[in-house]
């Protein structure tokens, strides 16, 4: 018998009761209909668009209005020399250009434009550096563009890049960098000002120690800094700074982490989750869940609970820890992941 909405149902497995499915309410239509989306790209509208692709020696080969919200965008074929990645994108993976030059070739054919901005007498792409890599060394003259007028596109890099997956790193170092672009463009907009744009706070906080520290184990540390870490109500270049004195006291905290794995290494540990432990254990924010509040205030500060952390680990005993132990760890590292 089917029960009533909002009600909930045993299941025939377990017995236990399942909640019952939410109905959503279909979103309105929105954006243009087929025939709506086809404007001409010498138009009011792309004129100066149109313009800069020809100055630039490219070529307009249409235009359309997006789907989603109708803004014009245009399609052009530019030359390769006038595109360029983002300056705070991430670094170049040789191994994923080669992957990526070599499907192309396999392919024959070079189908996914980049995204592009105007900017400096060329373009910006904020997700394609390794497809321009990829068609410079396959020799290519010019490269597909779908053309955004807005030069804000160049700032979203992490909801944009498909070309290769971001791992932590790389999403702290590009934040970090677009923060640094933006405290020199507009330095008196506050950090708290582009947290759509930079996702996490605790992106800002690692992006400063990986500047230093390229092989920093980020993710041991990103448990507690999601607590207690939050955009902060500064001026982009003050707030940096903030940000860069946090860097050095948990690479200082790190590196008393890395002190006492060398100890239980020599007391005949070999699992690779002793740092992971050592700082489960001295994370002050452990047991603290998060919140599922947008602006829900961190448990202690992010200044108290570095604090609480060194002292912490200046007291974590390596003796006191079981090989069991490391087994619940190197679970809970794995539901992580899976996450």
């Amino acid at each position: 018998m089917p029960t009533k909405k909002g009600t909930v149902k045993a299941t025939k497995d377990t017995g236990k009761k399942a909640p019952a499915r939410r109905s959503r309410k279909p979103q309105e239509p929105r954006g243009p209909e087929p025939h709506e989306s086809l404007i001409d790209s010498g138009g009011t509208d792309m004129a100066m668009l149109s313009a800069q692709v020809e100055q630039a020696g490219g070529a307009v080969l249409g235009a359309y209005r997006d789907p989603y919200a109708g803004a014009p965008l245009l399609l052009a074929s530019l030359p390769l020399r006038k595109v360029e990645p983002t300056p705070f994108q991430r670094d170049l993976s040789k191994t994923h250009a080669d992957r990526l030059m070599e499907a192309i070739g396999a392919a024959g054919l070079f189908l996914d434009p980049v995204i592009a901005s105007p900017a400096d007498g060329g373009y910006w792409t904020p997700n394609g550096r390794h497809r321009l890599e990829a068609a410079r060394r396959l020799g290519m003259r010019a490269i597909t563009a779908l053309i955004v007028p807005d030069e804000k596109i160049a700032y979203r890099i992490l909801a944009l890049n498909t070309e290769k997956a971001h791992n932590l790193r790389d999403r702290s170092m590009e934040v970090i960098r677009m923060a640094q672009r933006l405290a020199k463009e507009q330095p008196k907009t506050k950090e708290a000002d582009h947290a759509v744009t930079f996702e996490s706070p605790a992106f800002l906080t690692l992006g400063s120690v990986y500047e230093q520290r390229t092989r920093f184990a980020g993710s041991s540390y990103q448990s507690m800094l999601r607590r207690v870490d939050r955009f902060l109500d500064q001026p982009l270049p003050k707030a940096l700074r903030q940000r860069e004195q946090w860097a050095v006291r948990l690479m200082d905290i790190d590196d008393r982490v890395a002190a006492h794995v060398k100890t239980m290494q020599e007391l005949g540990f070999k699992s690779p989750y002793l740092r992971a432990l050592i700082v489960a254990r001295c994370n002050p924010v452990r047991w603290v869940r998060l919140s599922t509040k947008k602006d829900a205030p961190p448990p202690m500060s992010m200044a108290e609970a570095l604090t609480r952390m060194a002292a912490n680990v200046r007291k974590f005993d390596p003796k006191s820890v079981k090989p069991g132990d490391l087994a619940l760890v190197a679970a809970m590292s794995g539901s992580a992941a899976e996450e």
